[in-house]
């Protein structure tokens, strides 16, 4: 009888222990902010930031009550970046296009101090938009000099020109154990940049260029294909887009675009040529903002947008 009172005692305690233990870890995922459950253990994540057309504004507007004022600026936005890297392992930090062009900075040091601050944000990869040809393509070629990021586009040819070798069409990234393939693409020079600015330069059609290019990428394991468009977003009529693009692309997942300068409160989502969607995303003007996309990816490497969202930069933004 006394044994029976001991095990019935016993298996009381455990009881309880257990009821208690449950309500603690209970109480510890109510309490646990909801972006600490973002990634769940058995998935991989990737988190894409990108600008585009910062157009040399190194500095913030100033803070003068106008509509921009006090937005913008390297120092936040590196600070910013930084923030982001610490909290989150795979980060791919990429921009398409119109570096140059805007402010005094590019009018005396023709886009030496855009390319270093580039590269000291640790920038992945850019293309080439419109502008960056604004002082000459020898004088882009010899701003590269100061890049620790390659210039990626993959329907311009400078075969005979100063780019010649200073340039790839794509470029594999390795975040993890996610493997992201990044192409670029650039608009039509003839009738938007001076002849003599762009020189030799051959322009290609995009939509054929980067299809062929997003399926090599694929064909070489890639999880994921980013294109670096400056095509600009959309037109009223038939001038290739990255609406066009998304529409009649195959492979790719992802178009960051330039040269409209939209702002877009989150990614347009295209149906494409294999029924799939690509994303289109787009963050204005003058690096007055930051896009971020989180993804994350399934044992069998789906993807999944798990949040996006456009960070206005403002000195308080770093802070």
């Amino acid at each position: 009888m006394q044994k029976q009172r001991t095990e019935l005692h016993m298996q009381t305690i455990n009881r309880r222990n257990f009821l208690r233990q449950s309500a603690l870890a209970s109480a510890a995922l109510i309490a646990t902010p909801e972006k600490d459950f973002l990634f769940s253990n058995t998935e991989e994540h990737l988190t894409i930031l990108h600008t585009n057309d910062v157009h040399s504004h190194l500095d913030p507007f100033n803070d003068d009550g106008t509509k921009n004022a006090g937005l913008g600026g390297i120092a936040a936005r590196s600070a910013l970046i930084k923030k982001i890297r610490s909290e989150v392992s795979n980060v791919l930090l990429l921009d398409a296009g119109d570096i140059f062009q805007g402010t005094p900075y590019f009018n005396m040091y023709k886009g030496e101090a855009e390319i270093k601050a580039m590269s000291l944000m640790q920038y992945d990869a850019s293309t080439m938009g419109n502008h960056d040809f604004d002082a000459g393509l020898d004088n882009f070629a010899t701003q590269l000099h100061h890049a620790n990021f390659p210039v990626i586009i993959c329907n311009y040819e400078f075969a005979g020109t100063s780019m010649e070798n200073k340039f790839v069409p794509y470029k594999t990234f390795q975040k993890g154990n996610i493997k992201v393939g990044v192409l670029g693409v650039g608009i039509e020079l003839k009738g938007l940049v001076a002849d003599d600015l762009y020189g030799k330069t051959v322009y290609r059609e995009p939509i054929e260029k980067a299809n062929i290019t997003a399926e090599y990428l694929k064909k070489q394991g890639c999880d994921m294909v980013i294109c670096l468009s400056h095509l600009g977003d959309k037109y009223y009529d038939d001038k290739v887009s990255d609406e066009i693009l998304a529409k009649e692309c195959f492979d790719i997942d992802l178009i960051i675009g330039g040269h409209t300068h939209r702002l877009f409160n989150e990614p347009r989502i295209y149906r494409n040529r294999r029924g799939g969607n690509t994303l289109v995303n787009q963050v204005g003007w003058a690096g007055m903002h930051l896009g971020r996309l989180d993804y994350s990816f399934s044992s069998g490497k789906k993807k999944n947008l798990r949040q996006s969202h456009t960070v206005t930069i403002t000195k308080k933004t770093s802070e």
